[in-house]
């Protein structure tokens, strides 16, 4: 599937799905799924062919993953109740070897980028043409292994990984900028020899266009996806509290209604 107009249709579905998932399990972590929603159904539903890989290293927002991998039928959803429950392999962090199109357990944050430059330079030694995907928080942009892999990258000239920061900018303890100020985002990136784009990451017509002008790339490629944490999620989007709380039965019903068709 890769009818863009279709798209938006699809990250309704989805985030109805993993909202559903948080409710019942009582829990958190809403806010970063729902910075991403946009960023992972394109990818997938738009961007990335059978055979090509994507890490997540921001592994907190495993329910949205598991969300998009449901509607591409690859999970099912008697799988998906199983979320947070005693005995599941969808825990709350993604999982090794268990679901097909996940290659690495993630979450430890700043080590997700390292292994998506491992696996696109075994894809430039073996002369395939598979893509590498990596999405990653701002927060974990603050982890030292991030600018080594960043280094690697460049210095590998891995131009089949395209990198993504969901750039959400409000981490654990508060807002990025407060904590380990990252901008001038795009001149550091561009120093460190990348091809930057900057979009914002929940326009679908804006993802299109980044996906356009990837299409020849040369150079390692970074998209900043500027995004806003617990985005459609009234009173609590660019909140500390979409970070860790769950939901409660009014602010899940009304999140519902928003989406409701």
């Amino acid at each position: 599937m890769s009818n863009v107009p279709e798209l938006p249709s699809i990250v309704k579905s989805i985030k109805k799905r993993f909202l559903k998932m948080y409710f019942n399990a009582k829990a958190g972590h809403i806010g970063s799924s729902l910075s991403c929603t946009e960023i992972l159904t394109f990818l997938k539903f738009s961007w990335m062919n059978e055979n090509d890989e994507l890490v997540l290293s921001k592994g907190h927002a495993a329910a949205v993953l598991y969300s998009v991998w449901a509607e591409a039928g690859i999970i099912s959803e008697e799988e998906i109740n199983t979320f947070y429950k005693n005995g599941t392999y969808l825990s709350a962090h993604p999982p090794v070897n268990k679901i097909k199109g996940i290659p690495f357990a993630t979450g430890s944050l700043g080590h997700g980028l390292g292994l998506a430059a491992g696996l696109a330079l075994a894809s430039k030694l073996k002369k395939d043409d598979r893509k590498i995907f990596c999405v990653t928080s701002d927060g974990e942009i603050n982890e030292g292994s991030t600018w080594e892999a960043v280094l690697f990258i460049k210095a590998q000239q891995l131009n089949n990984l395209i990198w993504i920061i969901d750039r959400n900018k409000l981490q654990g303890f508060g807002h990025t900028e407060s904590i380990m100020p990252l901008e001038p985002l795009n001149e550091k990136l561009l120093a460190f020899g990348f091809d930057v784009i900057r979009i914002n990451g929940h326009d679908i017509n804006d993802f299109q266009k980044a996906k356009n002008g990837c299409q020849n790339c040369n150079k390692p490629t970074v998209i900043i996806a500027d995004t806003n944490k617990g985005n459609g999620w009234e009173g609590m989007q660019d909140k500390l509290e979409c970070h860790y709380l769950p939901m409660n039965l009014a602010q899940y019903e009304a999140m519902m209604l928003e989406l409701a068709d």
